[in-house]
């Protein structure tokens, strides 16, 4: 068995879970906040027998996607005058995977 742990963005948290469910898994979710920027985001626990960990992976990267968002806090200037804007990589999952030694339901 593996435990999944996926850090996923507010907005594309349902997306996921209900592709997870499609496809007959389930996950464990509590909401969170934090990166650079201070997202909100989802952090989803899905238990998954290890010959199921590619299909699980492949549908969090299929319903995650992420973008580069640029911050500046001056108005525009032509590109070599002034200091280069800030960019932060926004959206996209953060997946963690580890082995269960145990794993029981009461």
């Amino acid at each position: 068995m593996k435990m999944v742990m996926a850090v996923v963005p507010r907005d594309e948290a349902k997306c996921v879970l209900e592709a997870l469910v499609a496809d007959g898994f389930t996950a464990t979710f509590a909401e969170s906040r934090g990166g650079m920027l201070r997202q909100a985001q989802y952090m989803l626990f899905i238990a998954v027998k290890s010959e199921d960990l590619d299909q699980v992976l492949s549908i969090i990267q299929g319903s995650c996607h992420s973008e580069v968002q640029v911050e500046s806090s001056e108005p525009e200037k032509p590109p070599l005058m002034g200091p280069a804007p800030k960019k932060a990589e926004l959206g996209g999952a953060v997946v963690l995977v580890w082995d269960l030694d145990r794993f029981e339901i009461y």
